[in-house]
């Protein structure tokens, strides 16, 4: 017999990165399922704005993931507005698509700072709070580059591999206290993280609800592998079993190997400006080193 699903009624949810894209579709259908949502994003007029259009008690405050001090800070400041926080979404990420000769130490650290630093705070300050609680859930927002390489993405693979890492480590830590870990890995999704990335032969890109449908459906039936869609995991499980010789040549047939390489430059010109600057302080702190 299914298990009932939970409710989300109520829950208190903080979401980084969720003033536009996955975390802002994210934090709707968590709002249409009665949670009570805060809206953490470097642009804290896209924040303001997300919670507005959810209305009720929505909170969104500007949140820098990479100053981990202003990090706990937010999560205090959802606690004192919305009760105890019963969920952290950690979304807020940023990917450069360039070959890994000409990446700057500038891109690396950045993409280092984001996709996998903040998260492991976040990690950290969420089961401070839940654990002690018995009850709570984390998803981390990885990738399917978190279970795989992609040509033109090292860095932010390696991140998102470590993102991967982090939560099973995570989830064998918390097996028993009562609080669920969650690791989400979607394909591209149409949002301007992937602006100007070509799709691989037979994918077709999500759309942000997909990935929140997604999210909704593993907070109400706790599940840790939630991959995006679904059979893409069922592809990957089945690739790493085979030779490497026939993982590459299937990787050849979808095209995965020169997708990226017809990246539109022009495309992604806005974002990329966008992702120079959202590692503030953390950019900071190397700087007065």
């Amino acid at each position: 017999m299914a298990r009932e699903p939970r409710s989300l009624n109520g829950k208190v949810v903080a979401v980084t990165g969720g003033g536009r894209g996955i975390g802002r579709a994210i934090a709707q259908s968590l709002a249409r399922e009665g949670a009570r949502v805060a809206i953490g994003d470097l642009d804290q007029a896209s924040a303001e704005a997300a919670a507005a259009a959810l209305g009720g008690d929505a909170v969104g405050l500007g949140l820098d993931v990479t100053d981990h001090a202003g990090f706990t800070a937010f999560l205090n400041e959802v606690e004192q507005r919305l009760g105890p926080l019963d969920i952290l979404v950690n979304n807020a990420g940023i990917m450069a698509v360039t070959p890994l000769a000409e990446e700057s130490p500038e891109s690396v650290s950045r993409q280092l700072d984001l996709n996998l630093r903040a998260v492991i705070h976040g990690t950290q300050e969420a089961m401070r709070r839940m654990v002690p609680r018995g009850k709570g859930h984390i998803v981390n927002v990885s990738s399917l580059a978190g279970r795989s390489g992609f040509a033109m993405l090292a860095t932010y693979a390696a991140s998102k591999h470590g993102v991967a890492g982090l939560s099973e480590a995570a989830r064998a830590e918390l097996r028993g206290t009562g609080v669920e870990v969650s690791l989400v890995m979607p394909y591209f999704v149409r949002t301007d993280l992937a602006a100007g990335v070509p799709d691989a032969r037979g994918m077709r890109r999500l759309a942000p609800e997909d990935v929140a449908g997604d999210v909704v459906a593993a907070l109400q039936r706790p599940r840790f592998d939630v991959y995006v869609p679904r059979w893409a995991g069922v592809l990957l499980k089945l690739a790493g079993i085979l030779p490497r010789g026939f993982r590459d040549m299937l990787a050849r047939g979808f095209k995965a190997d020169e997708t990226l390489q017809h990246t539109d430059r022009a495309a992604r010109a806005g974002y990329e400006a966008r992702a120079a600057a959202s590692a503030p302080a953390a950019e900071e702190e190397r700087s007065a080193a």
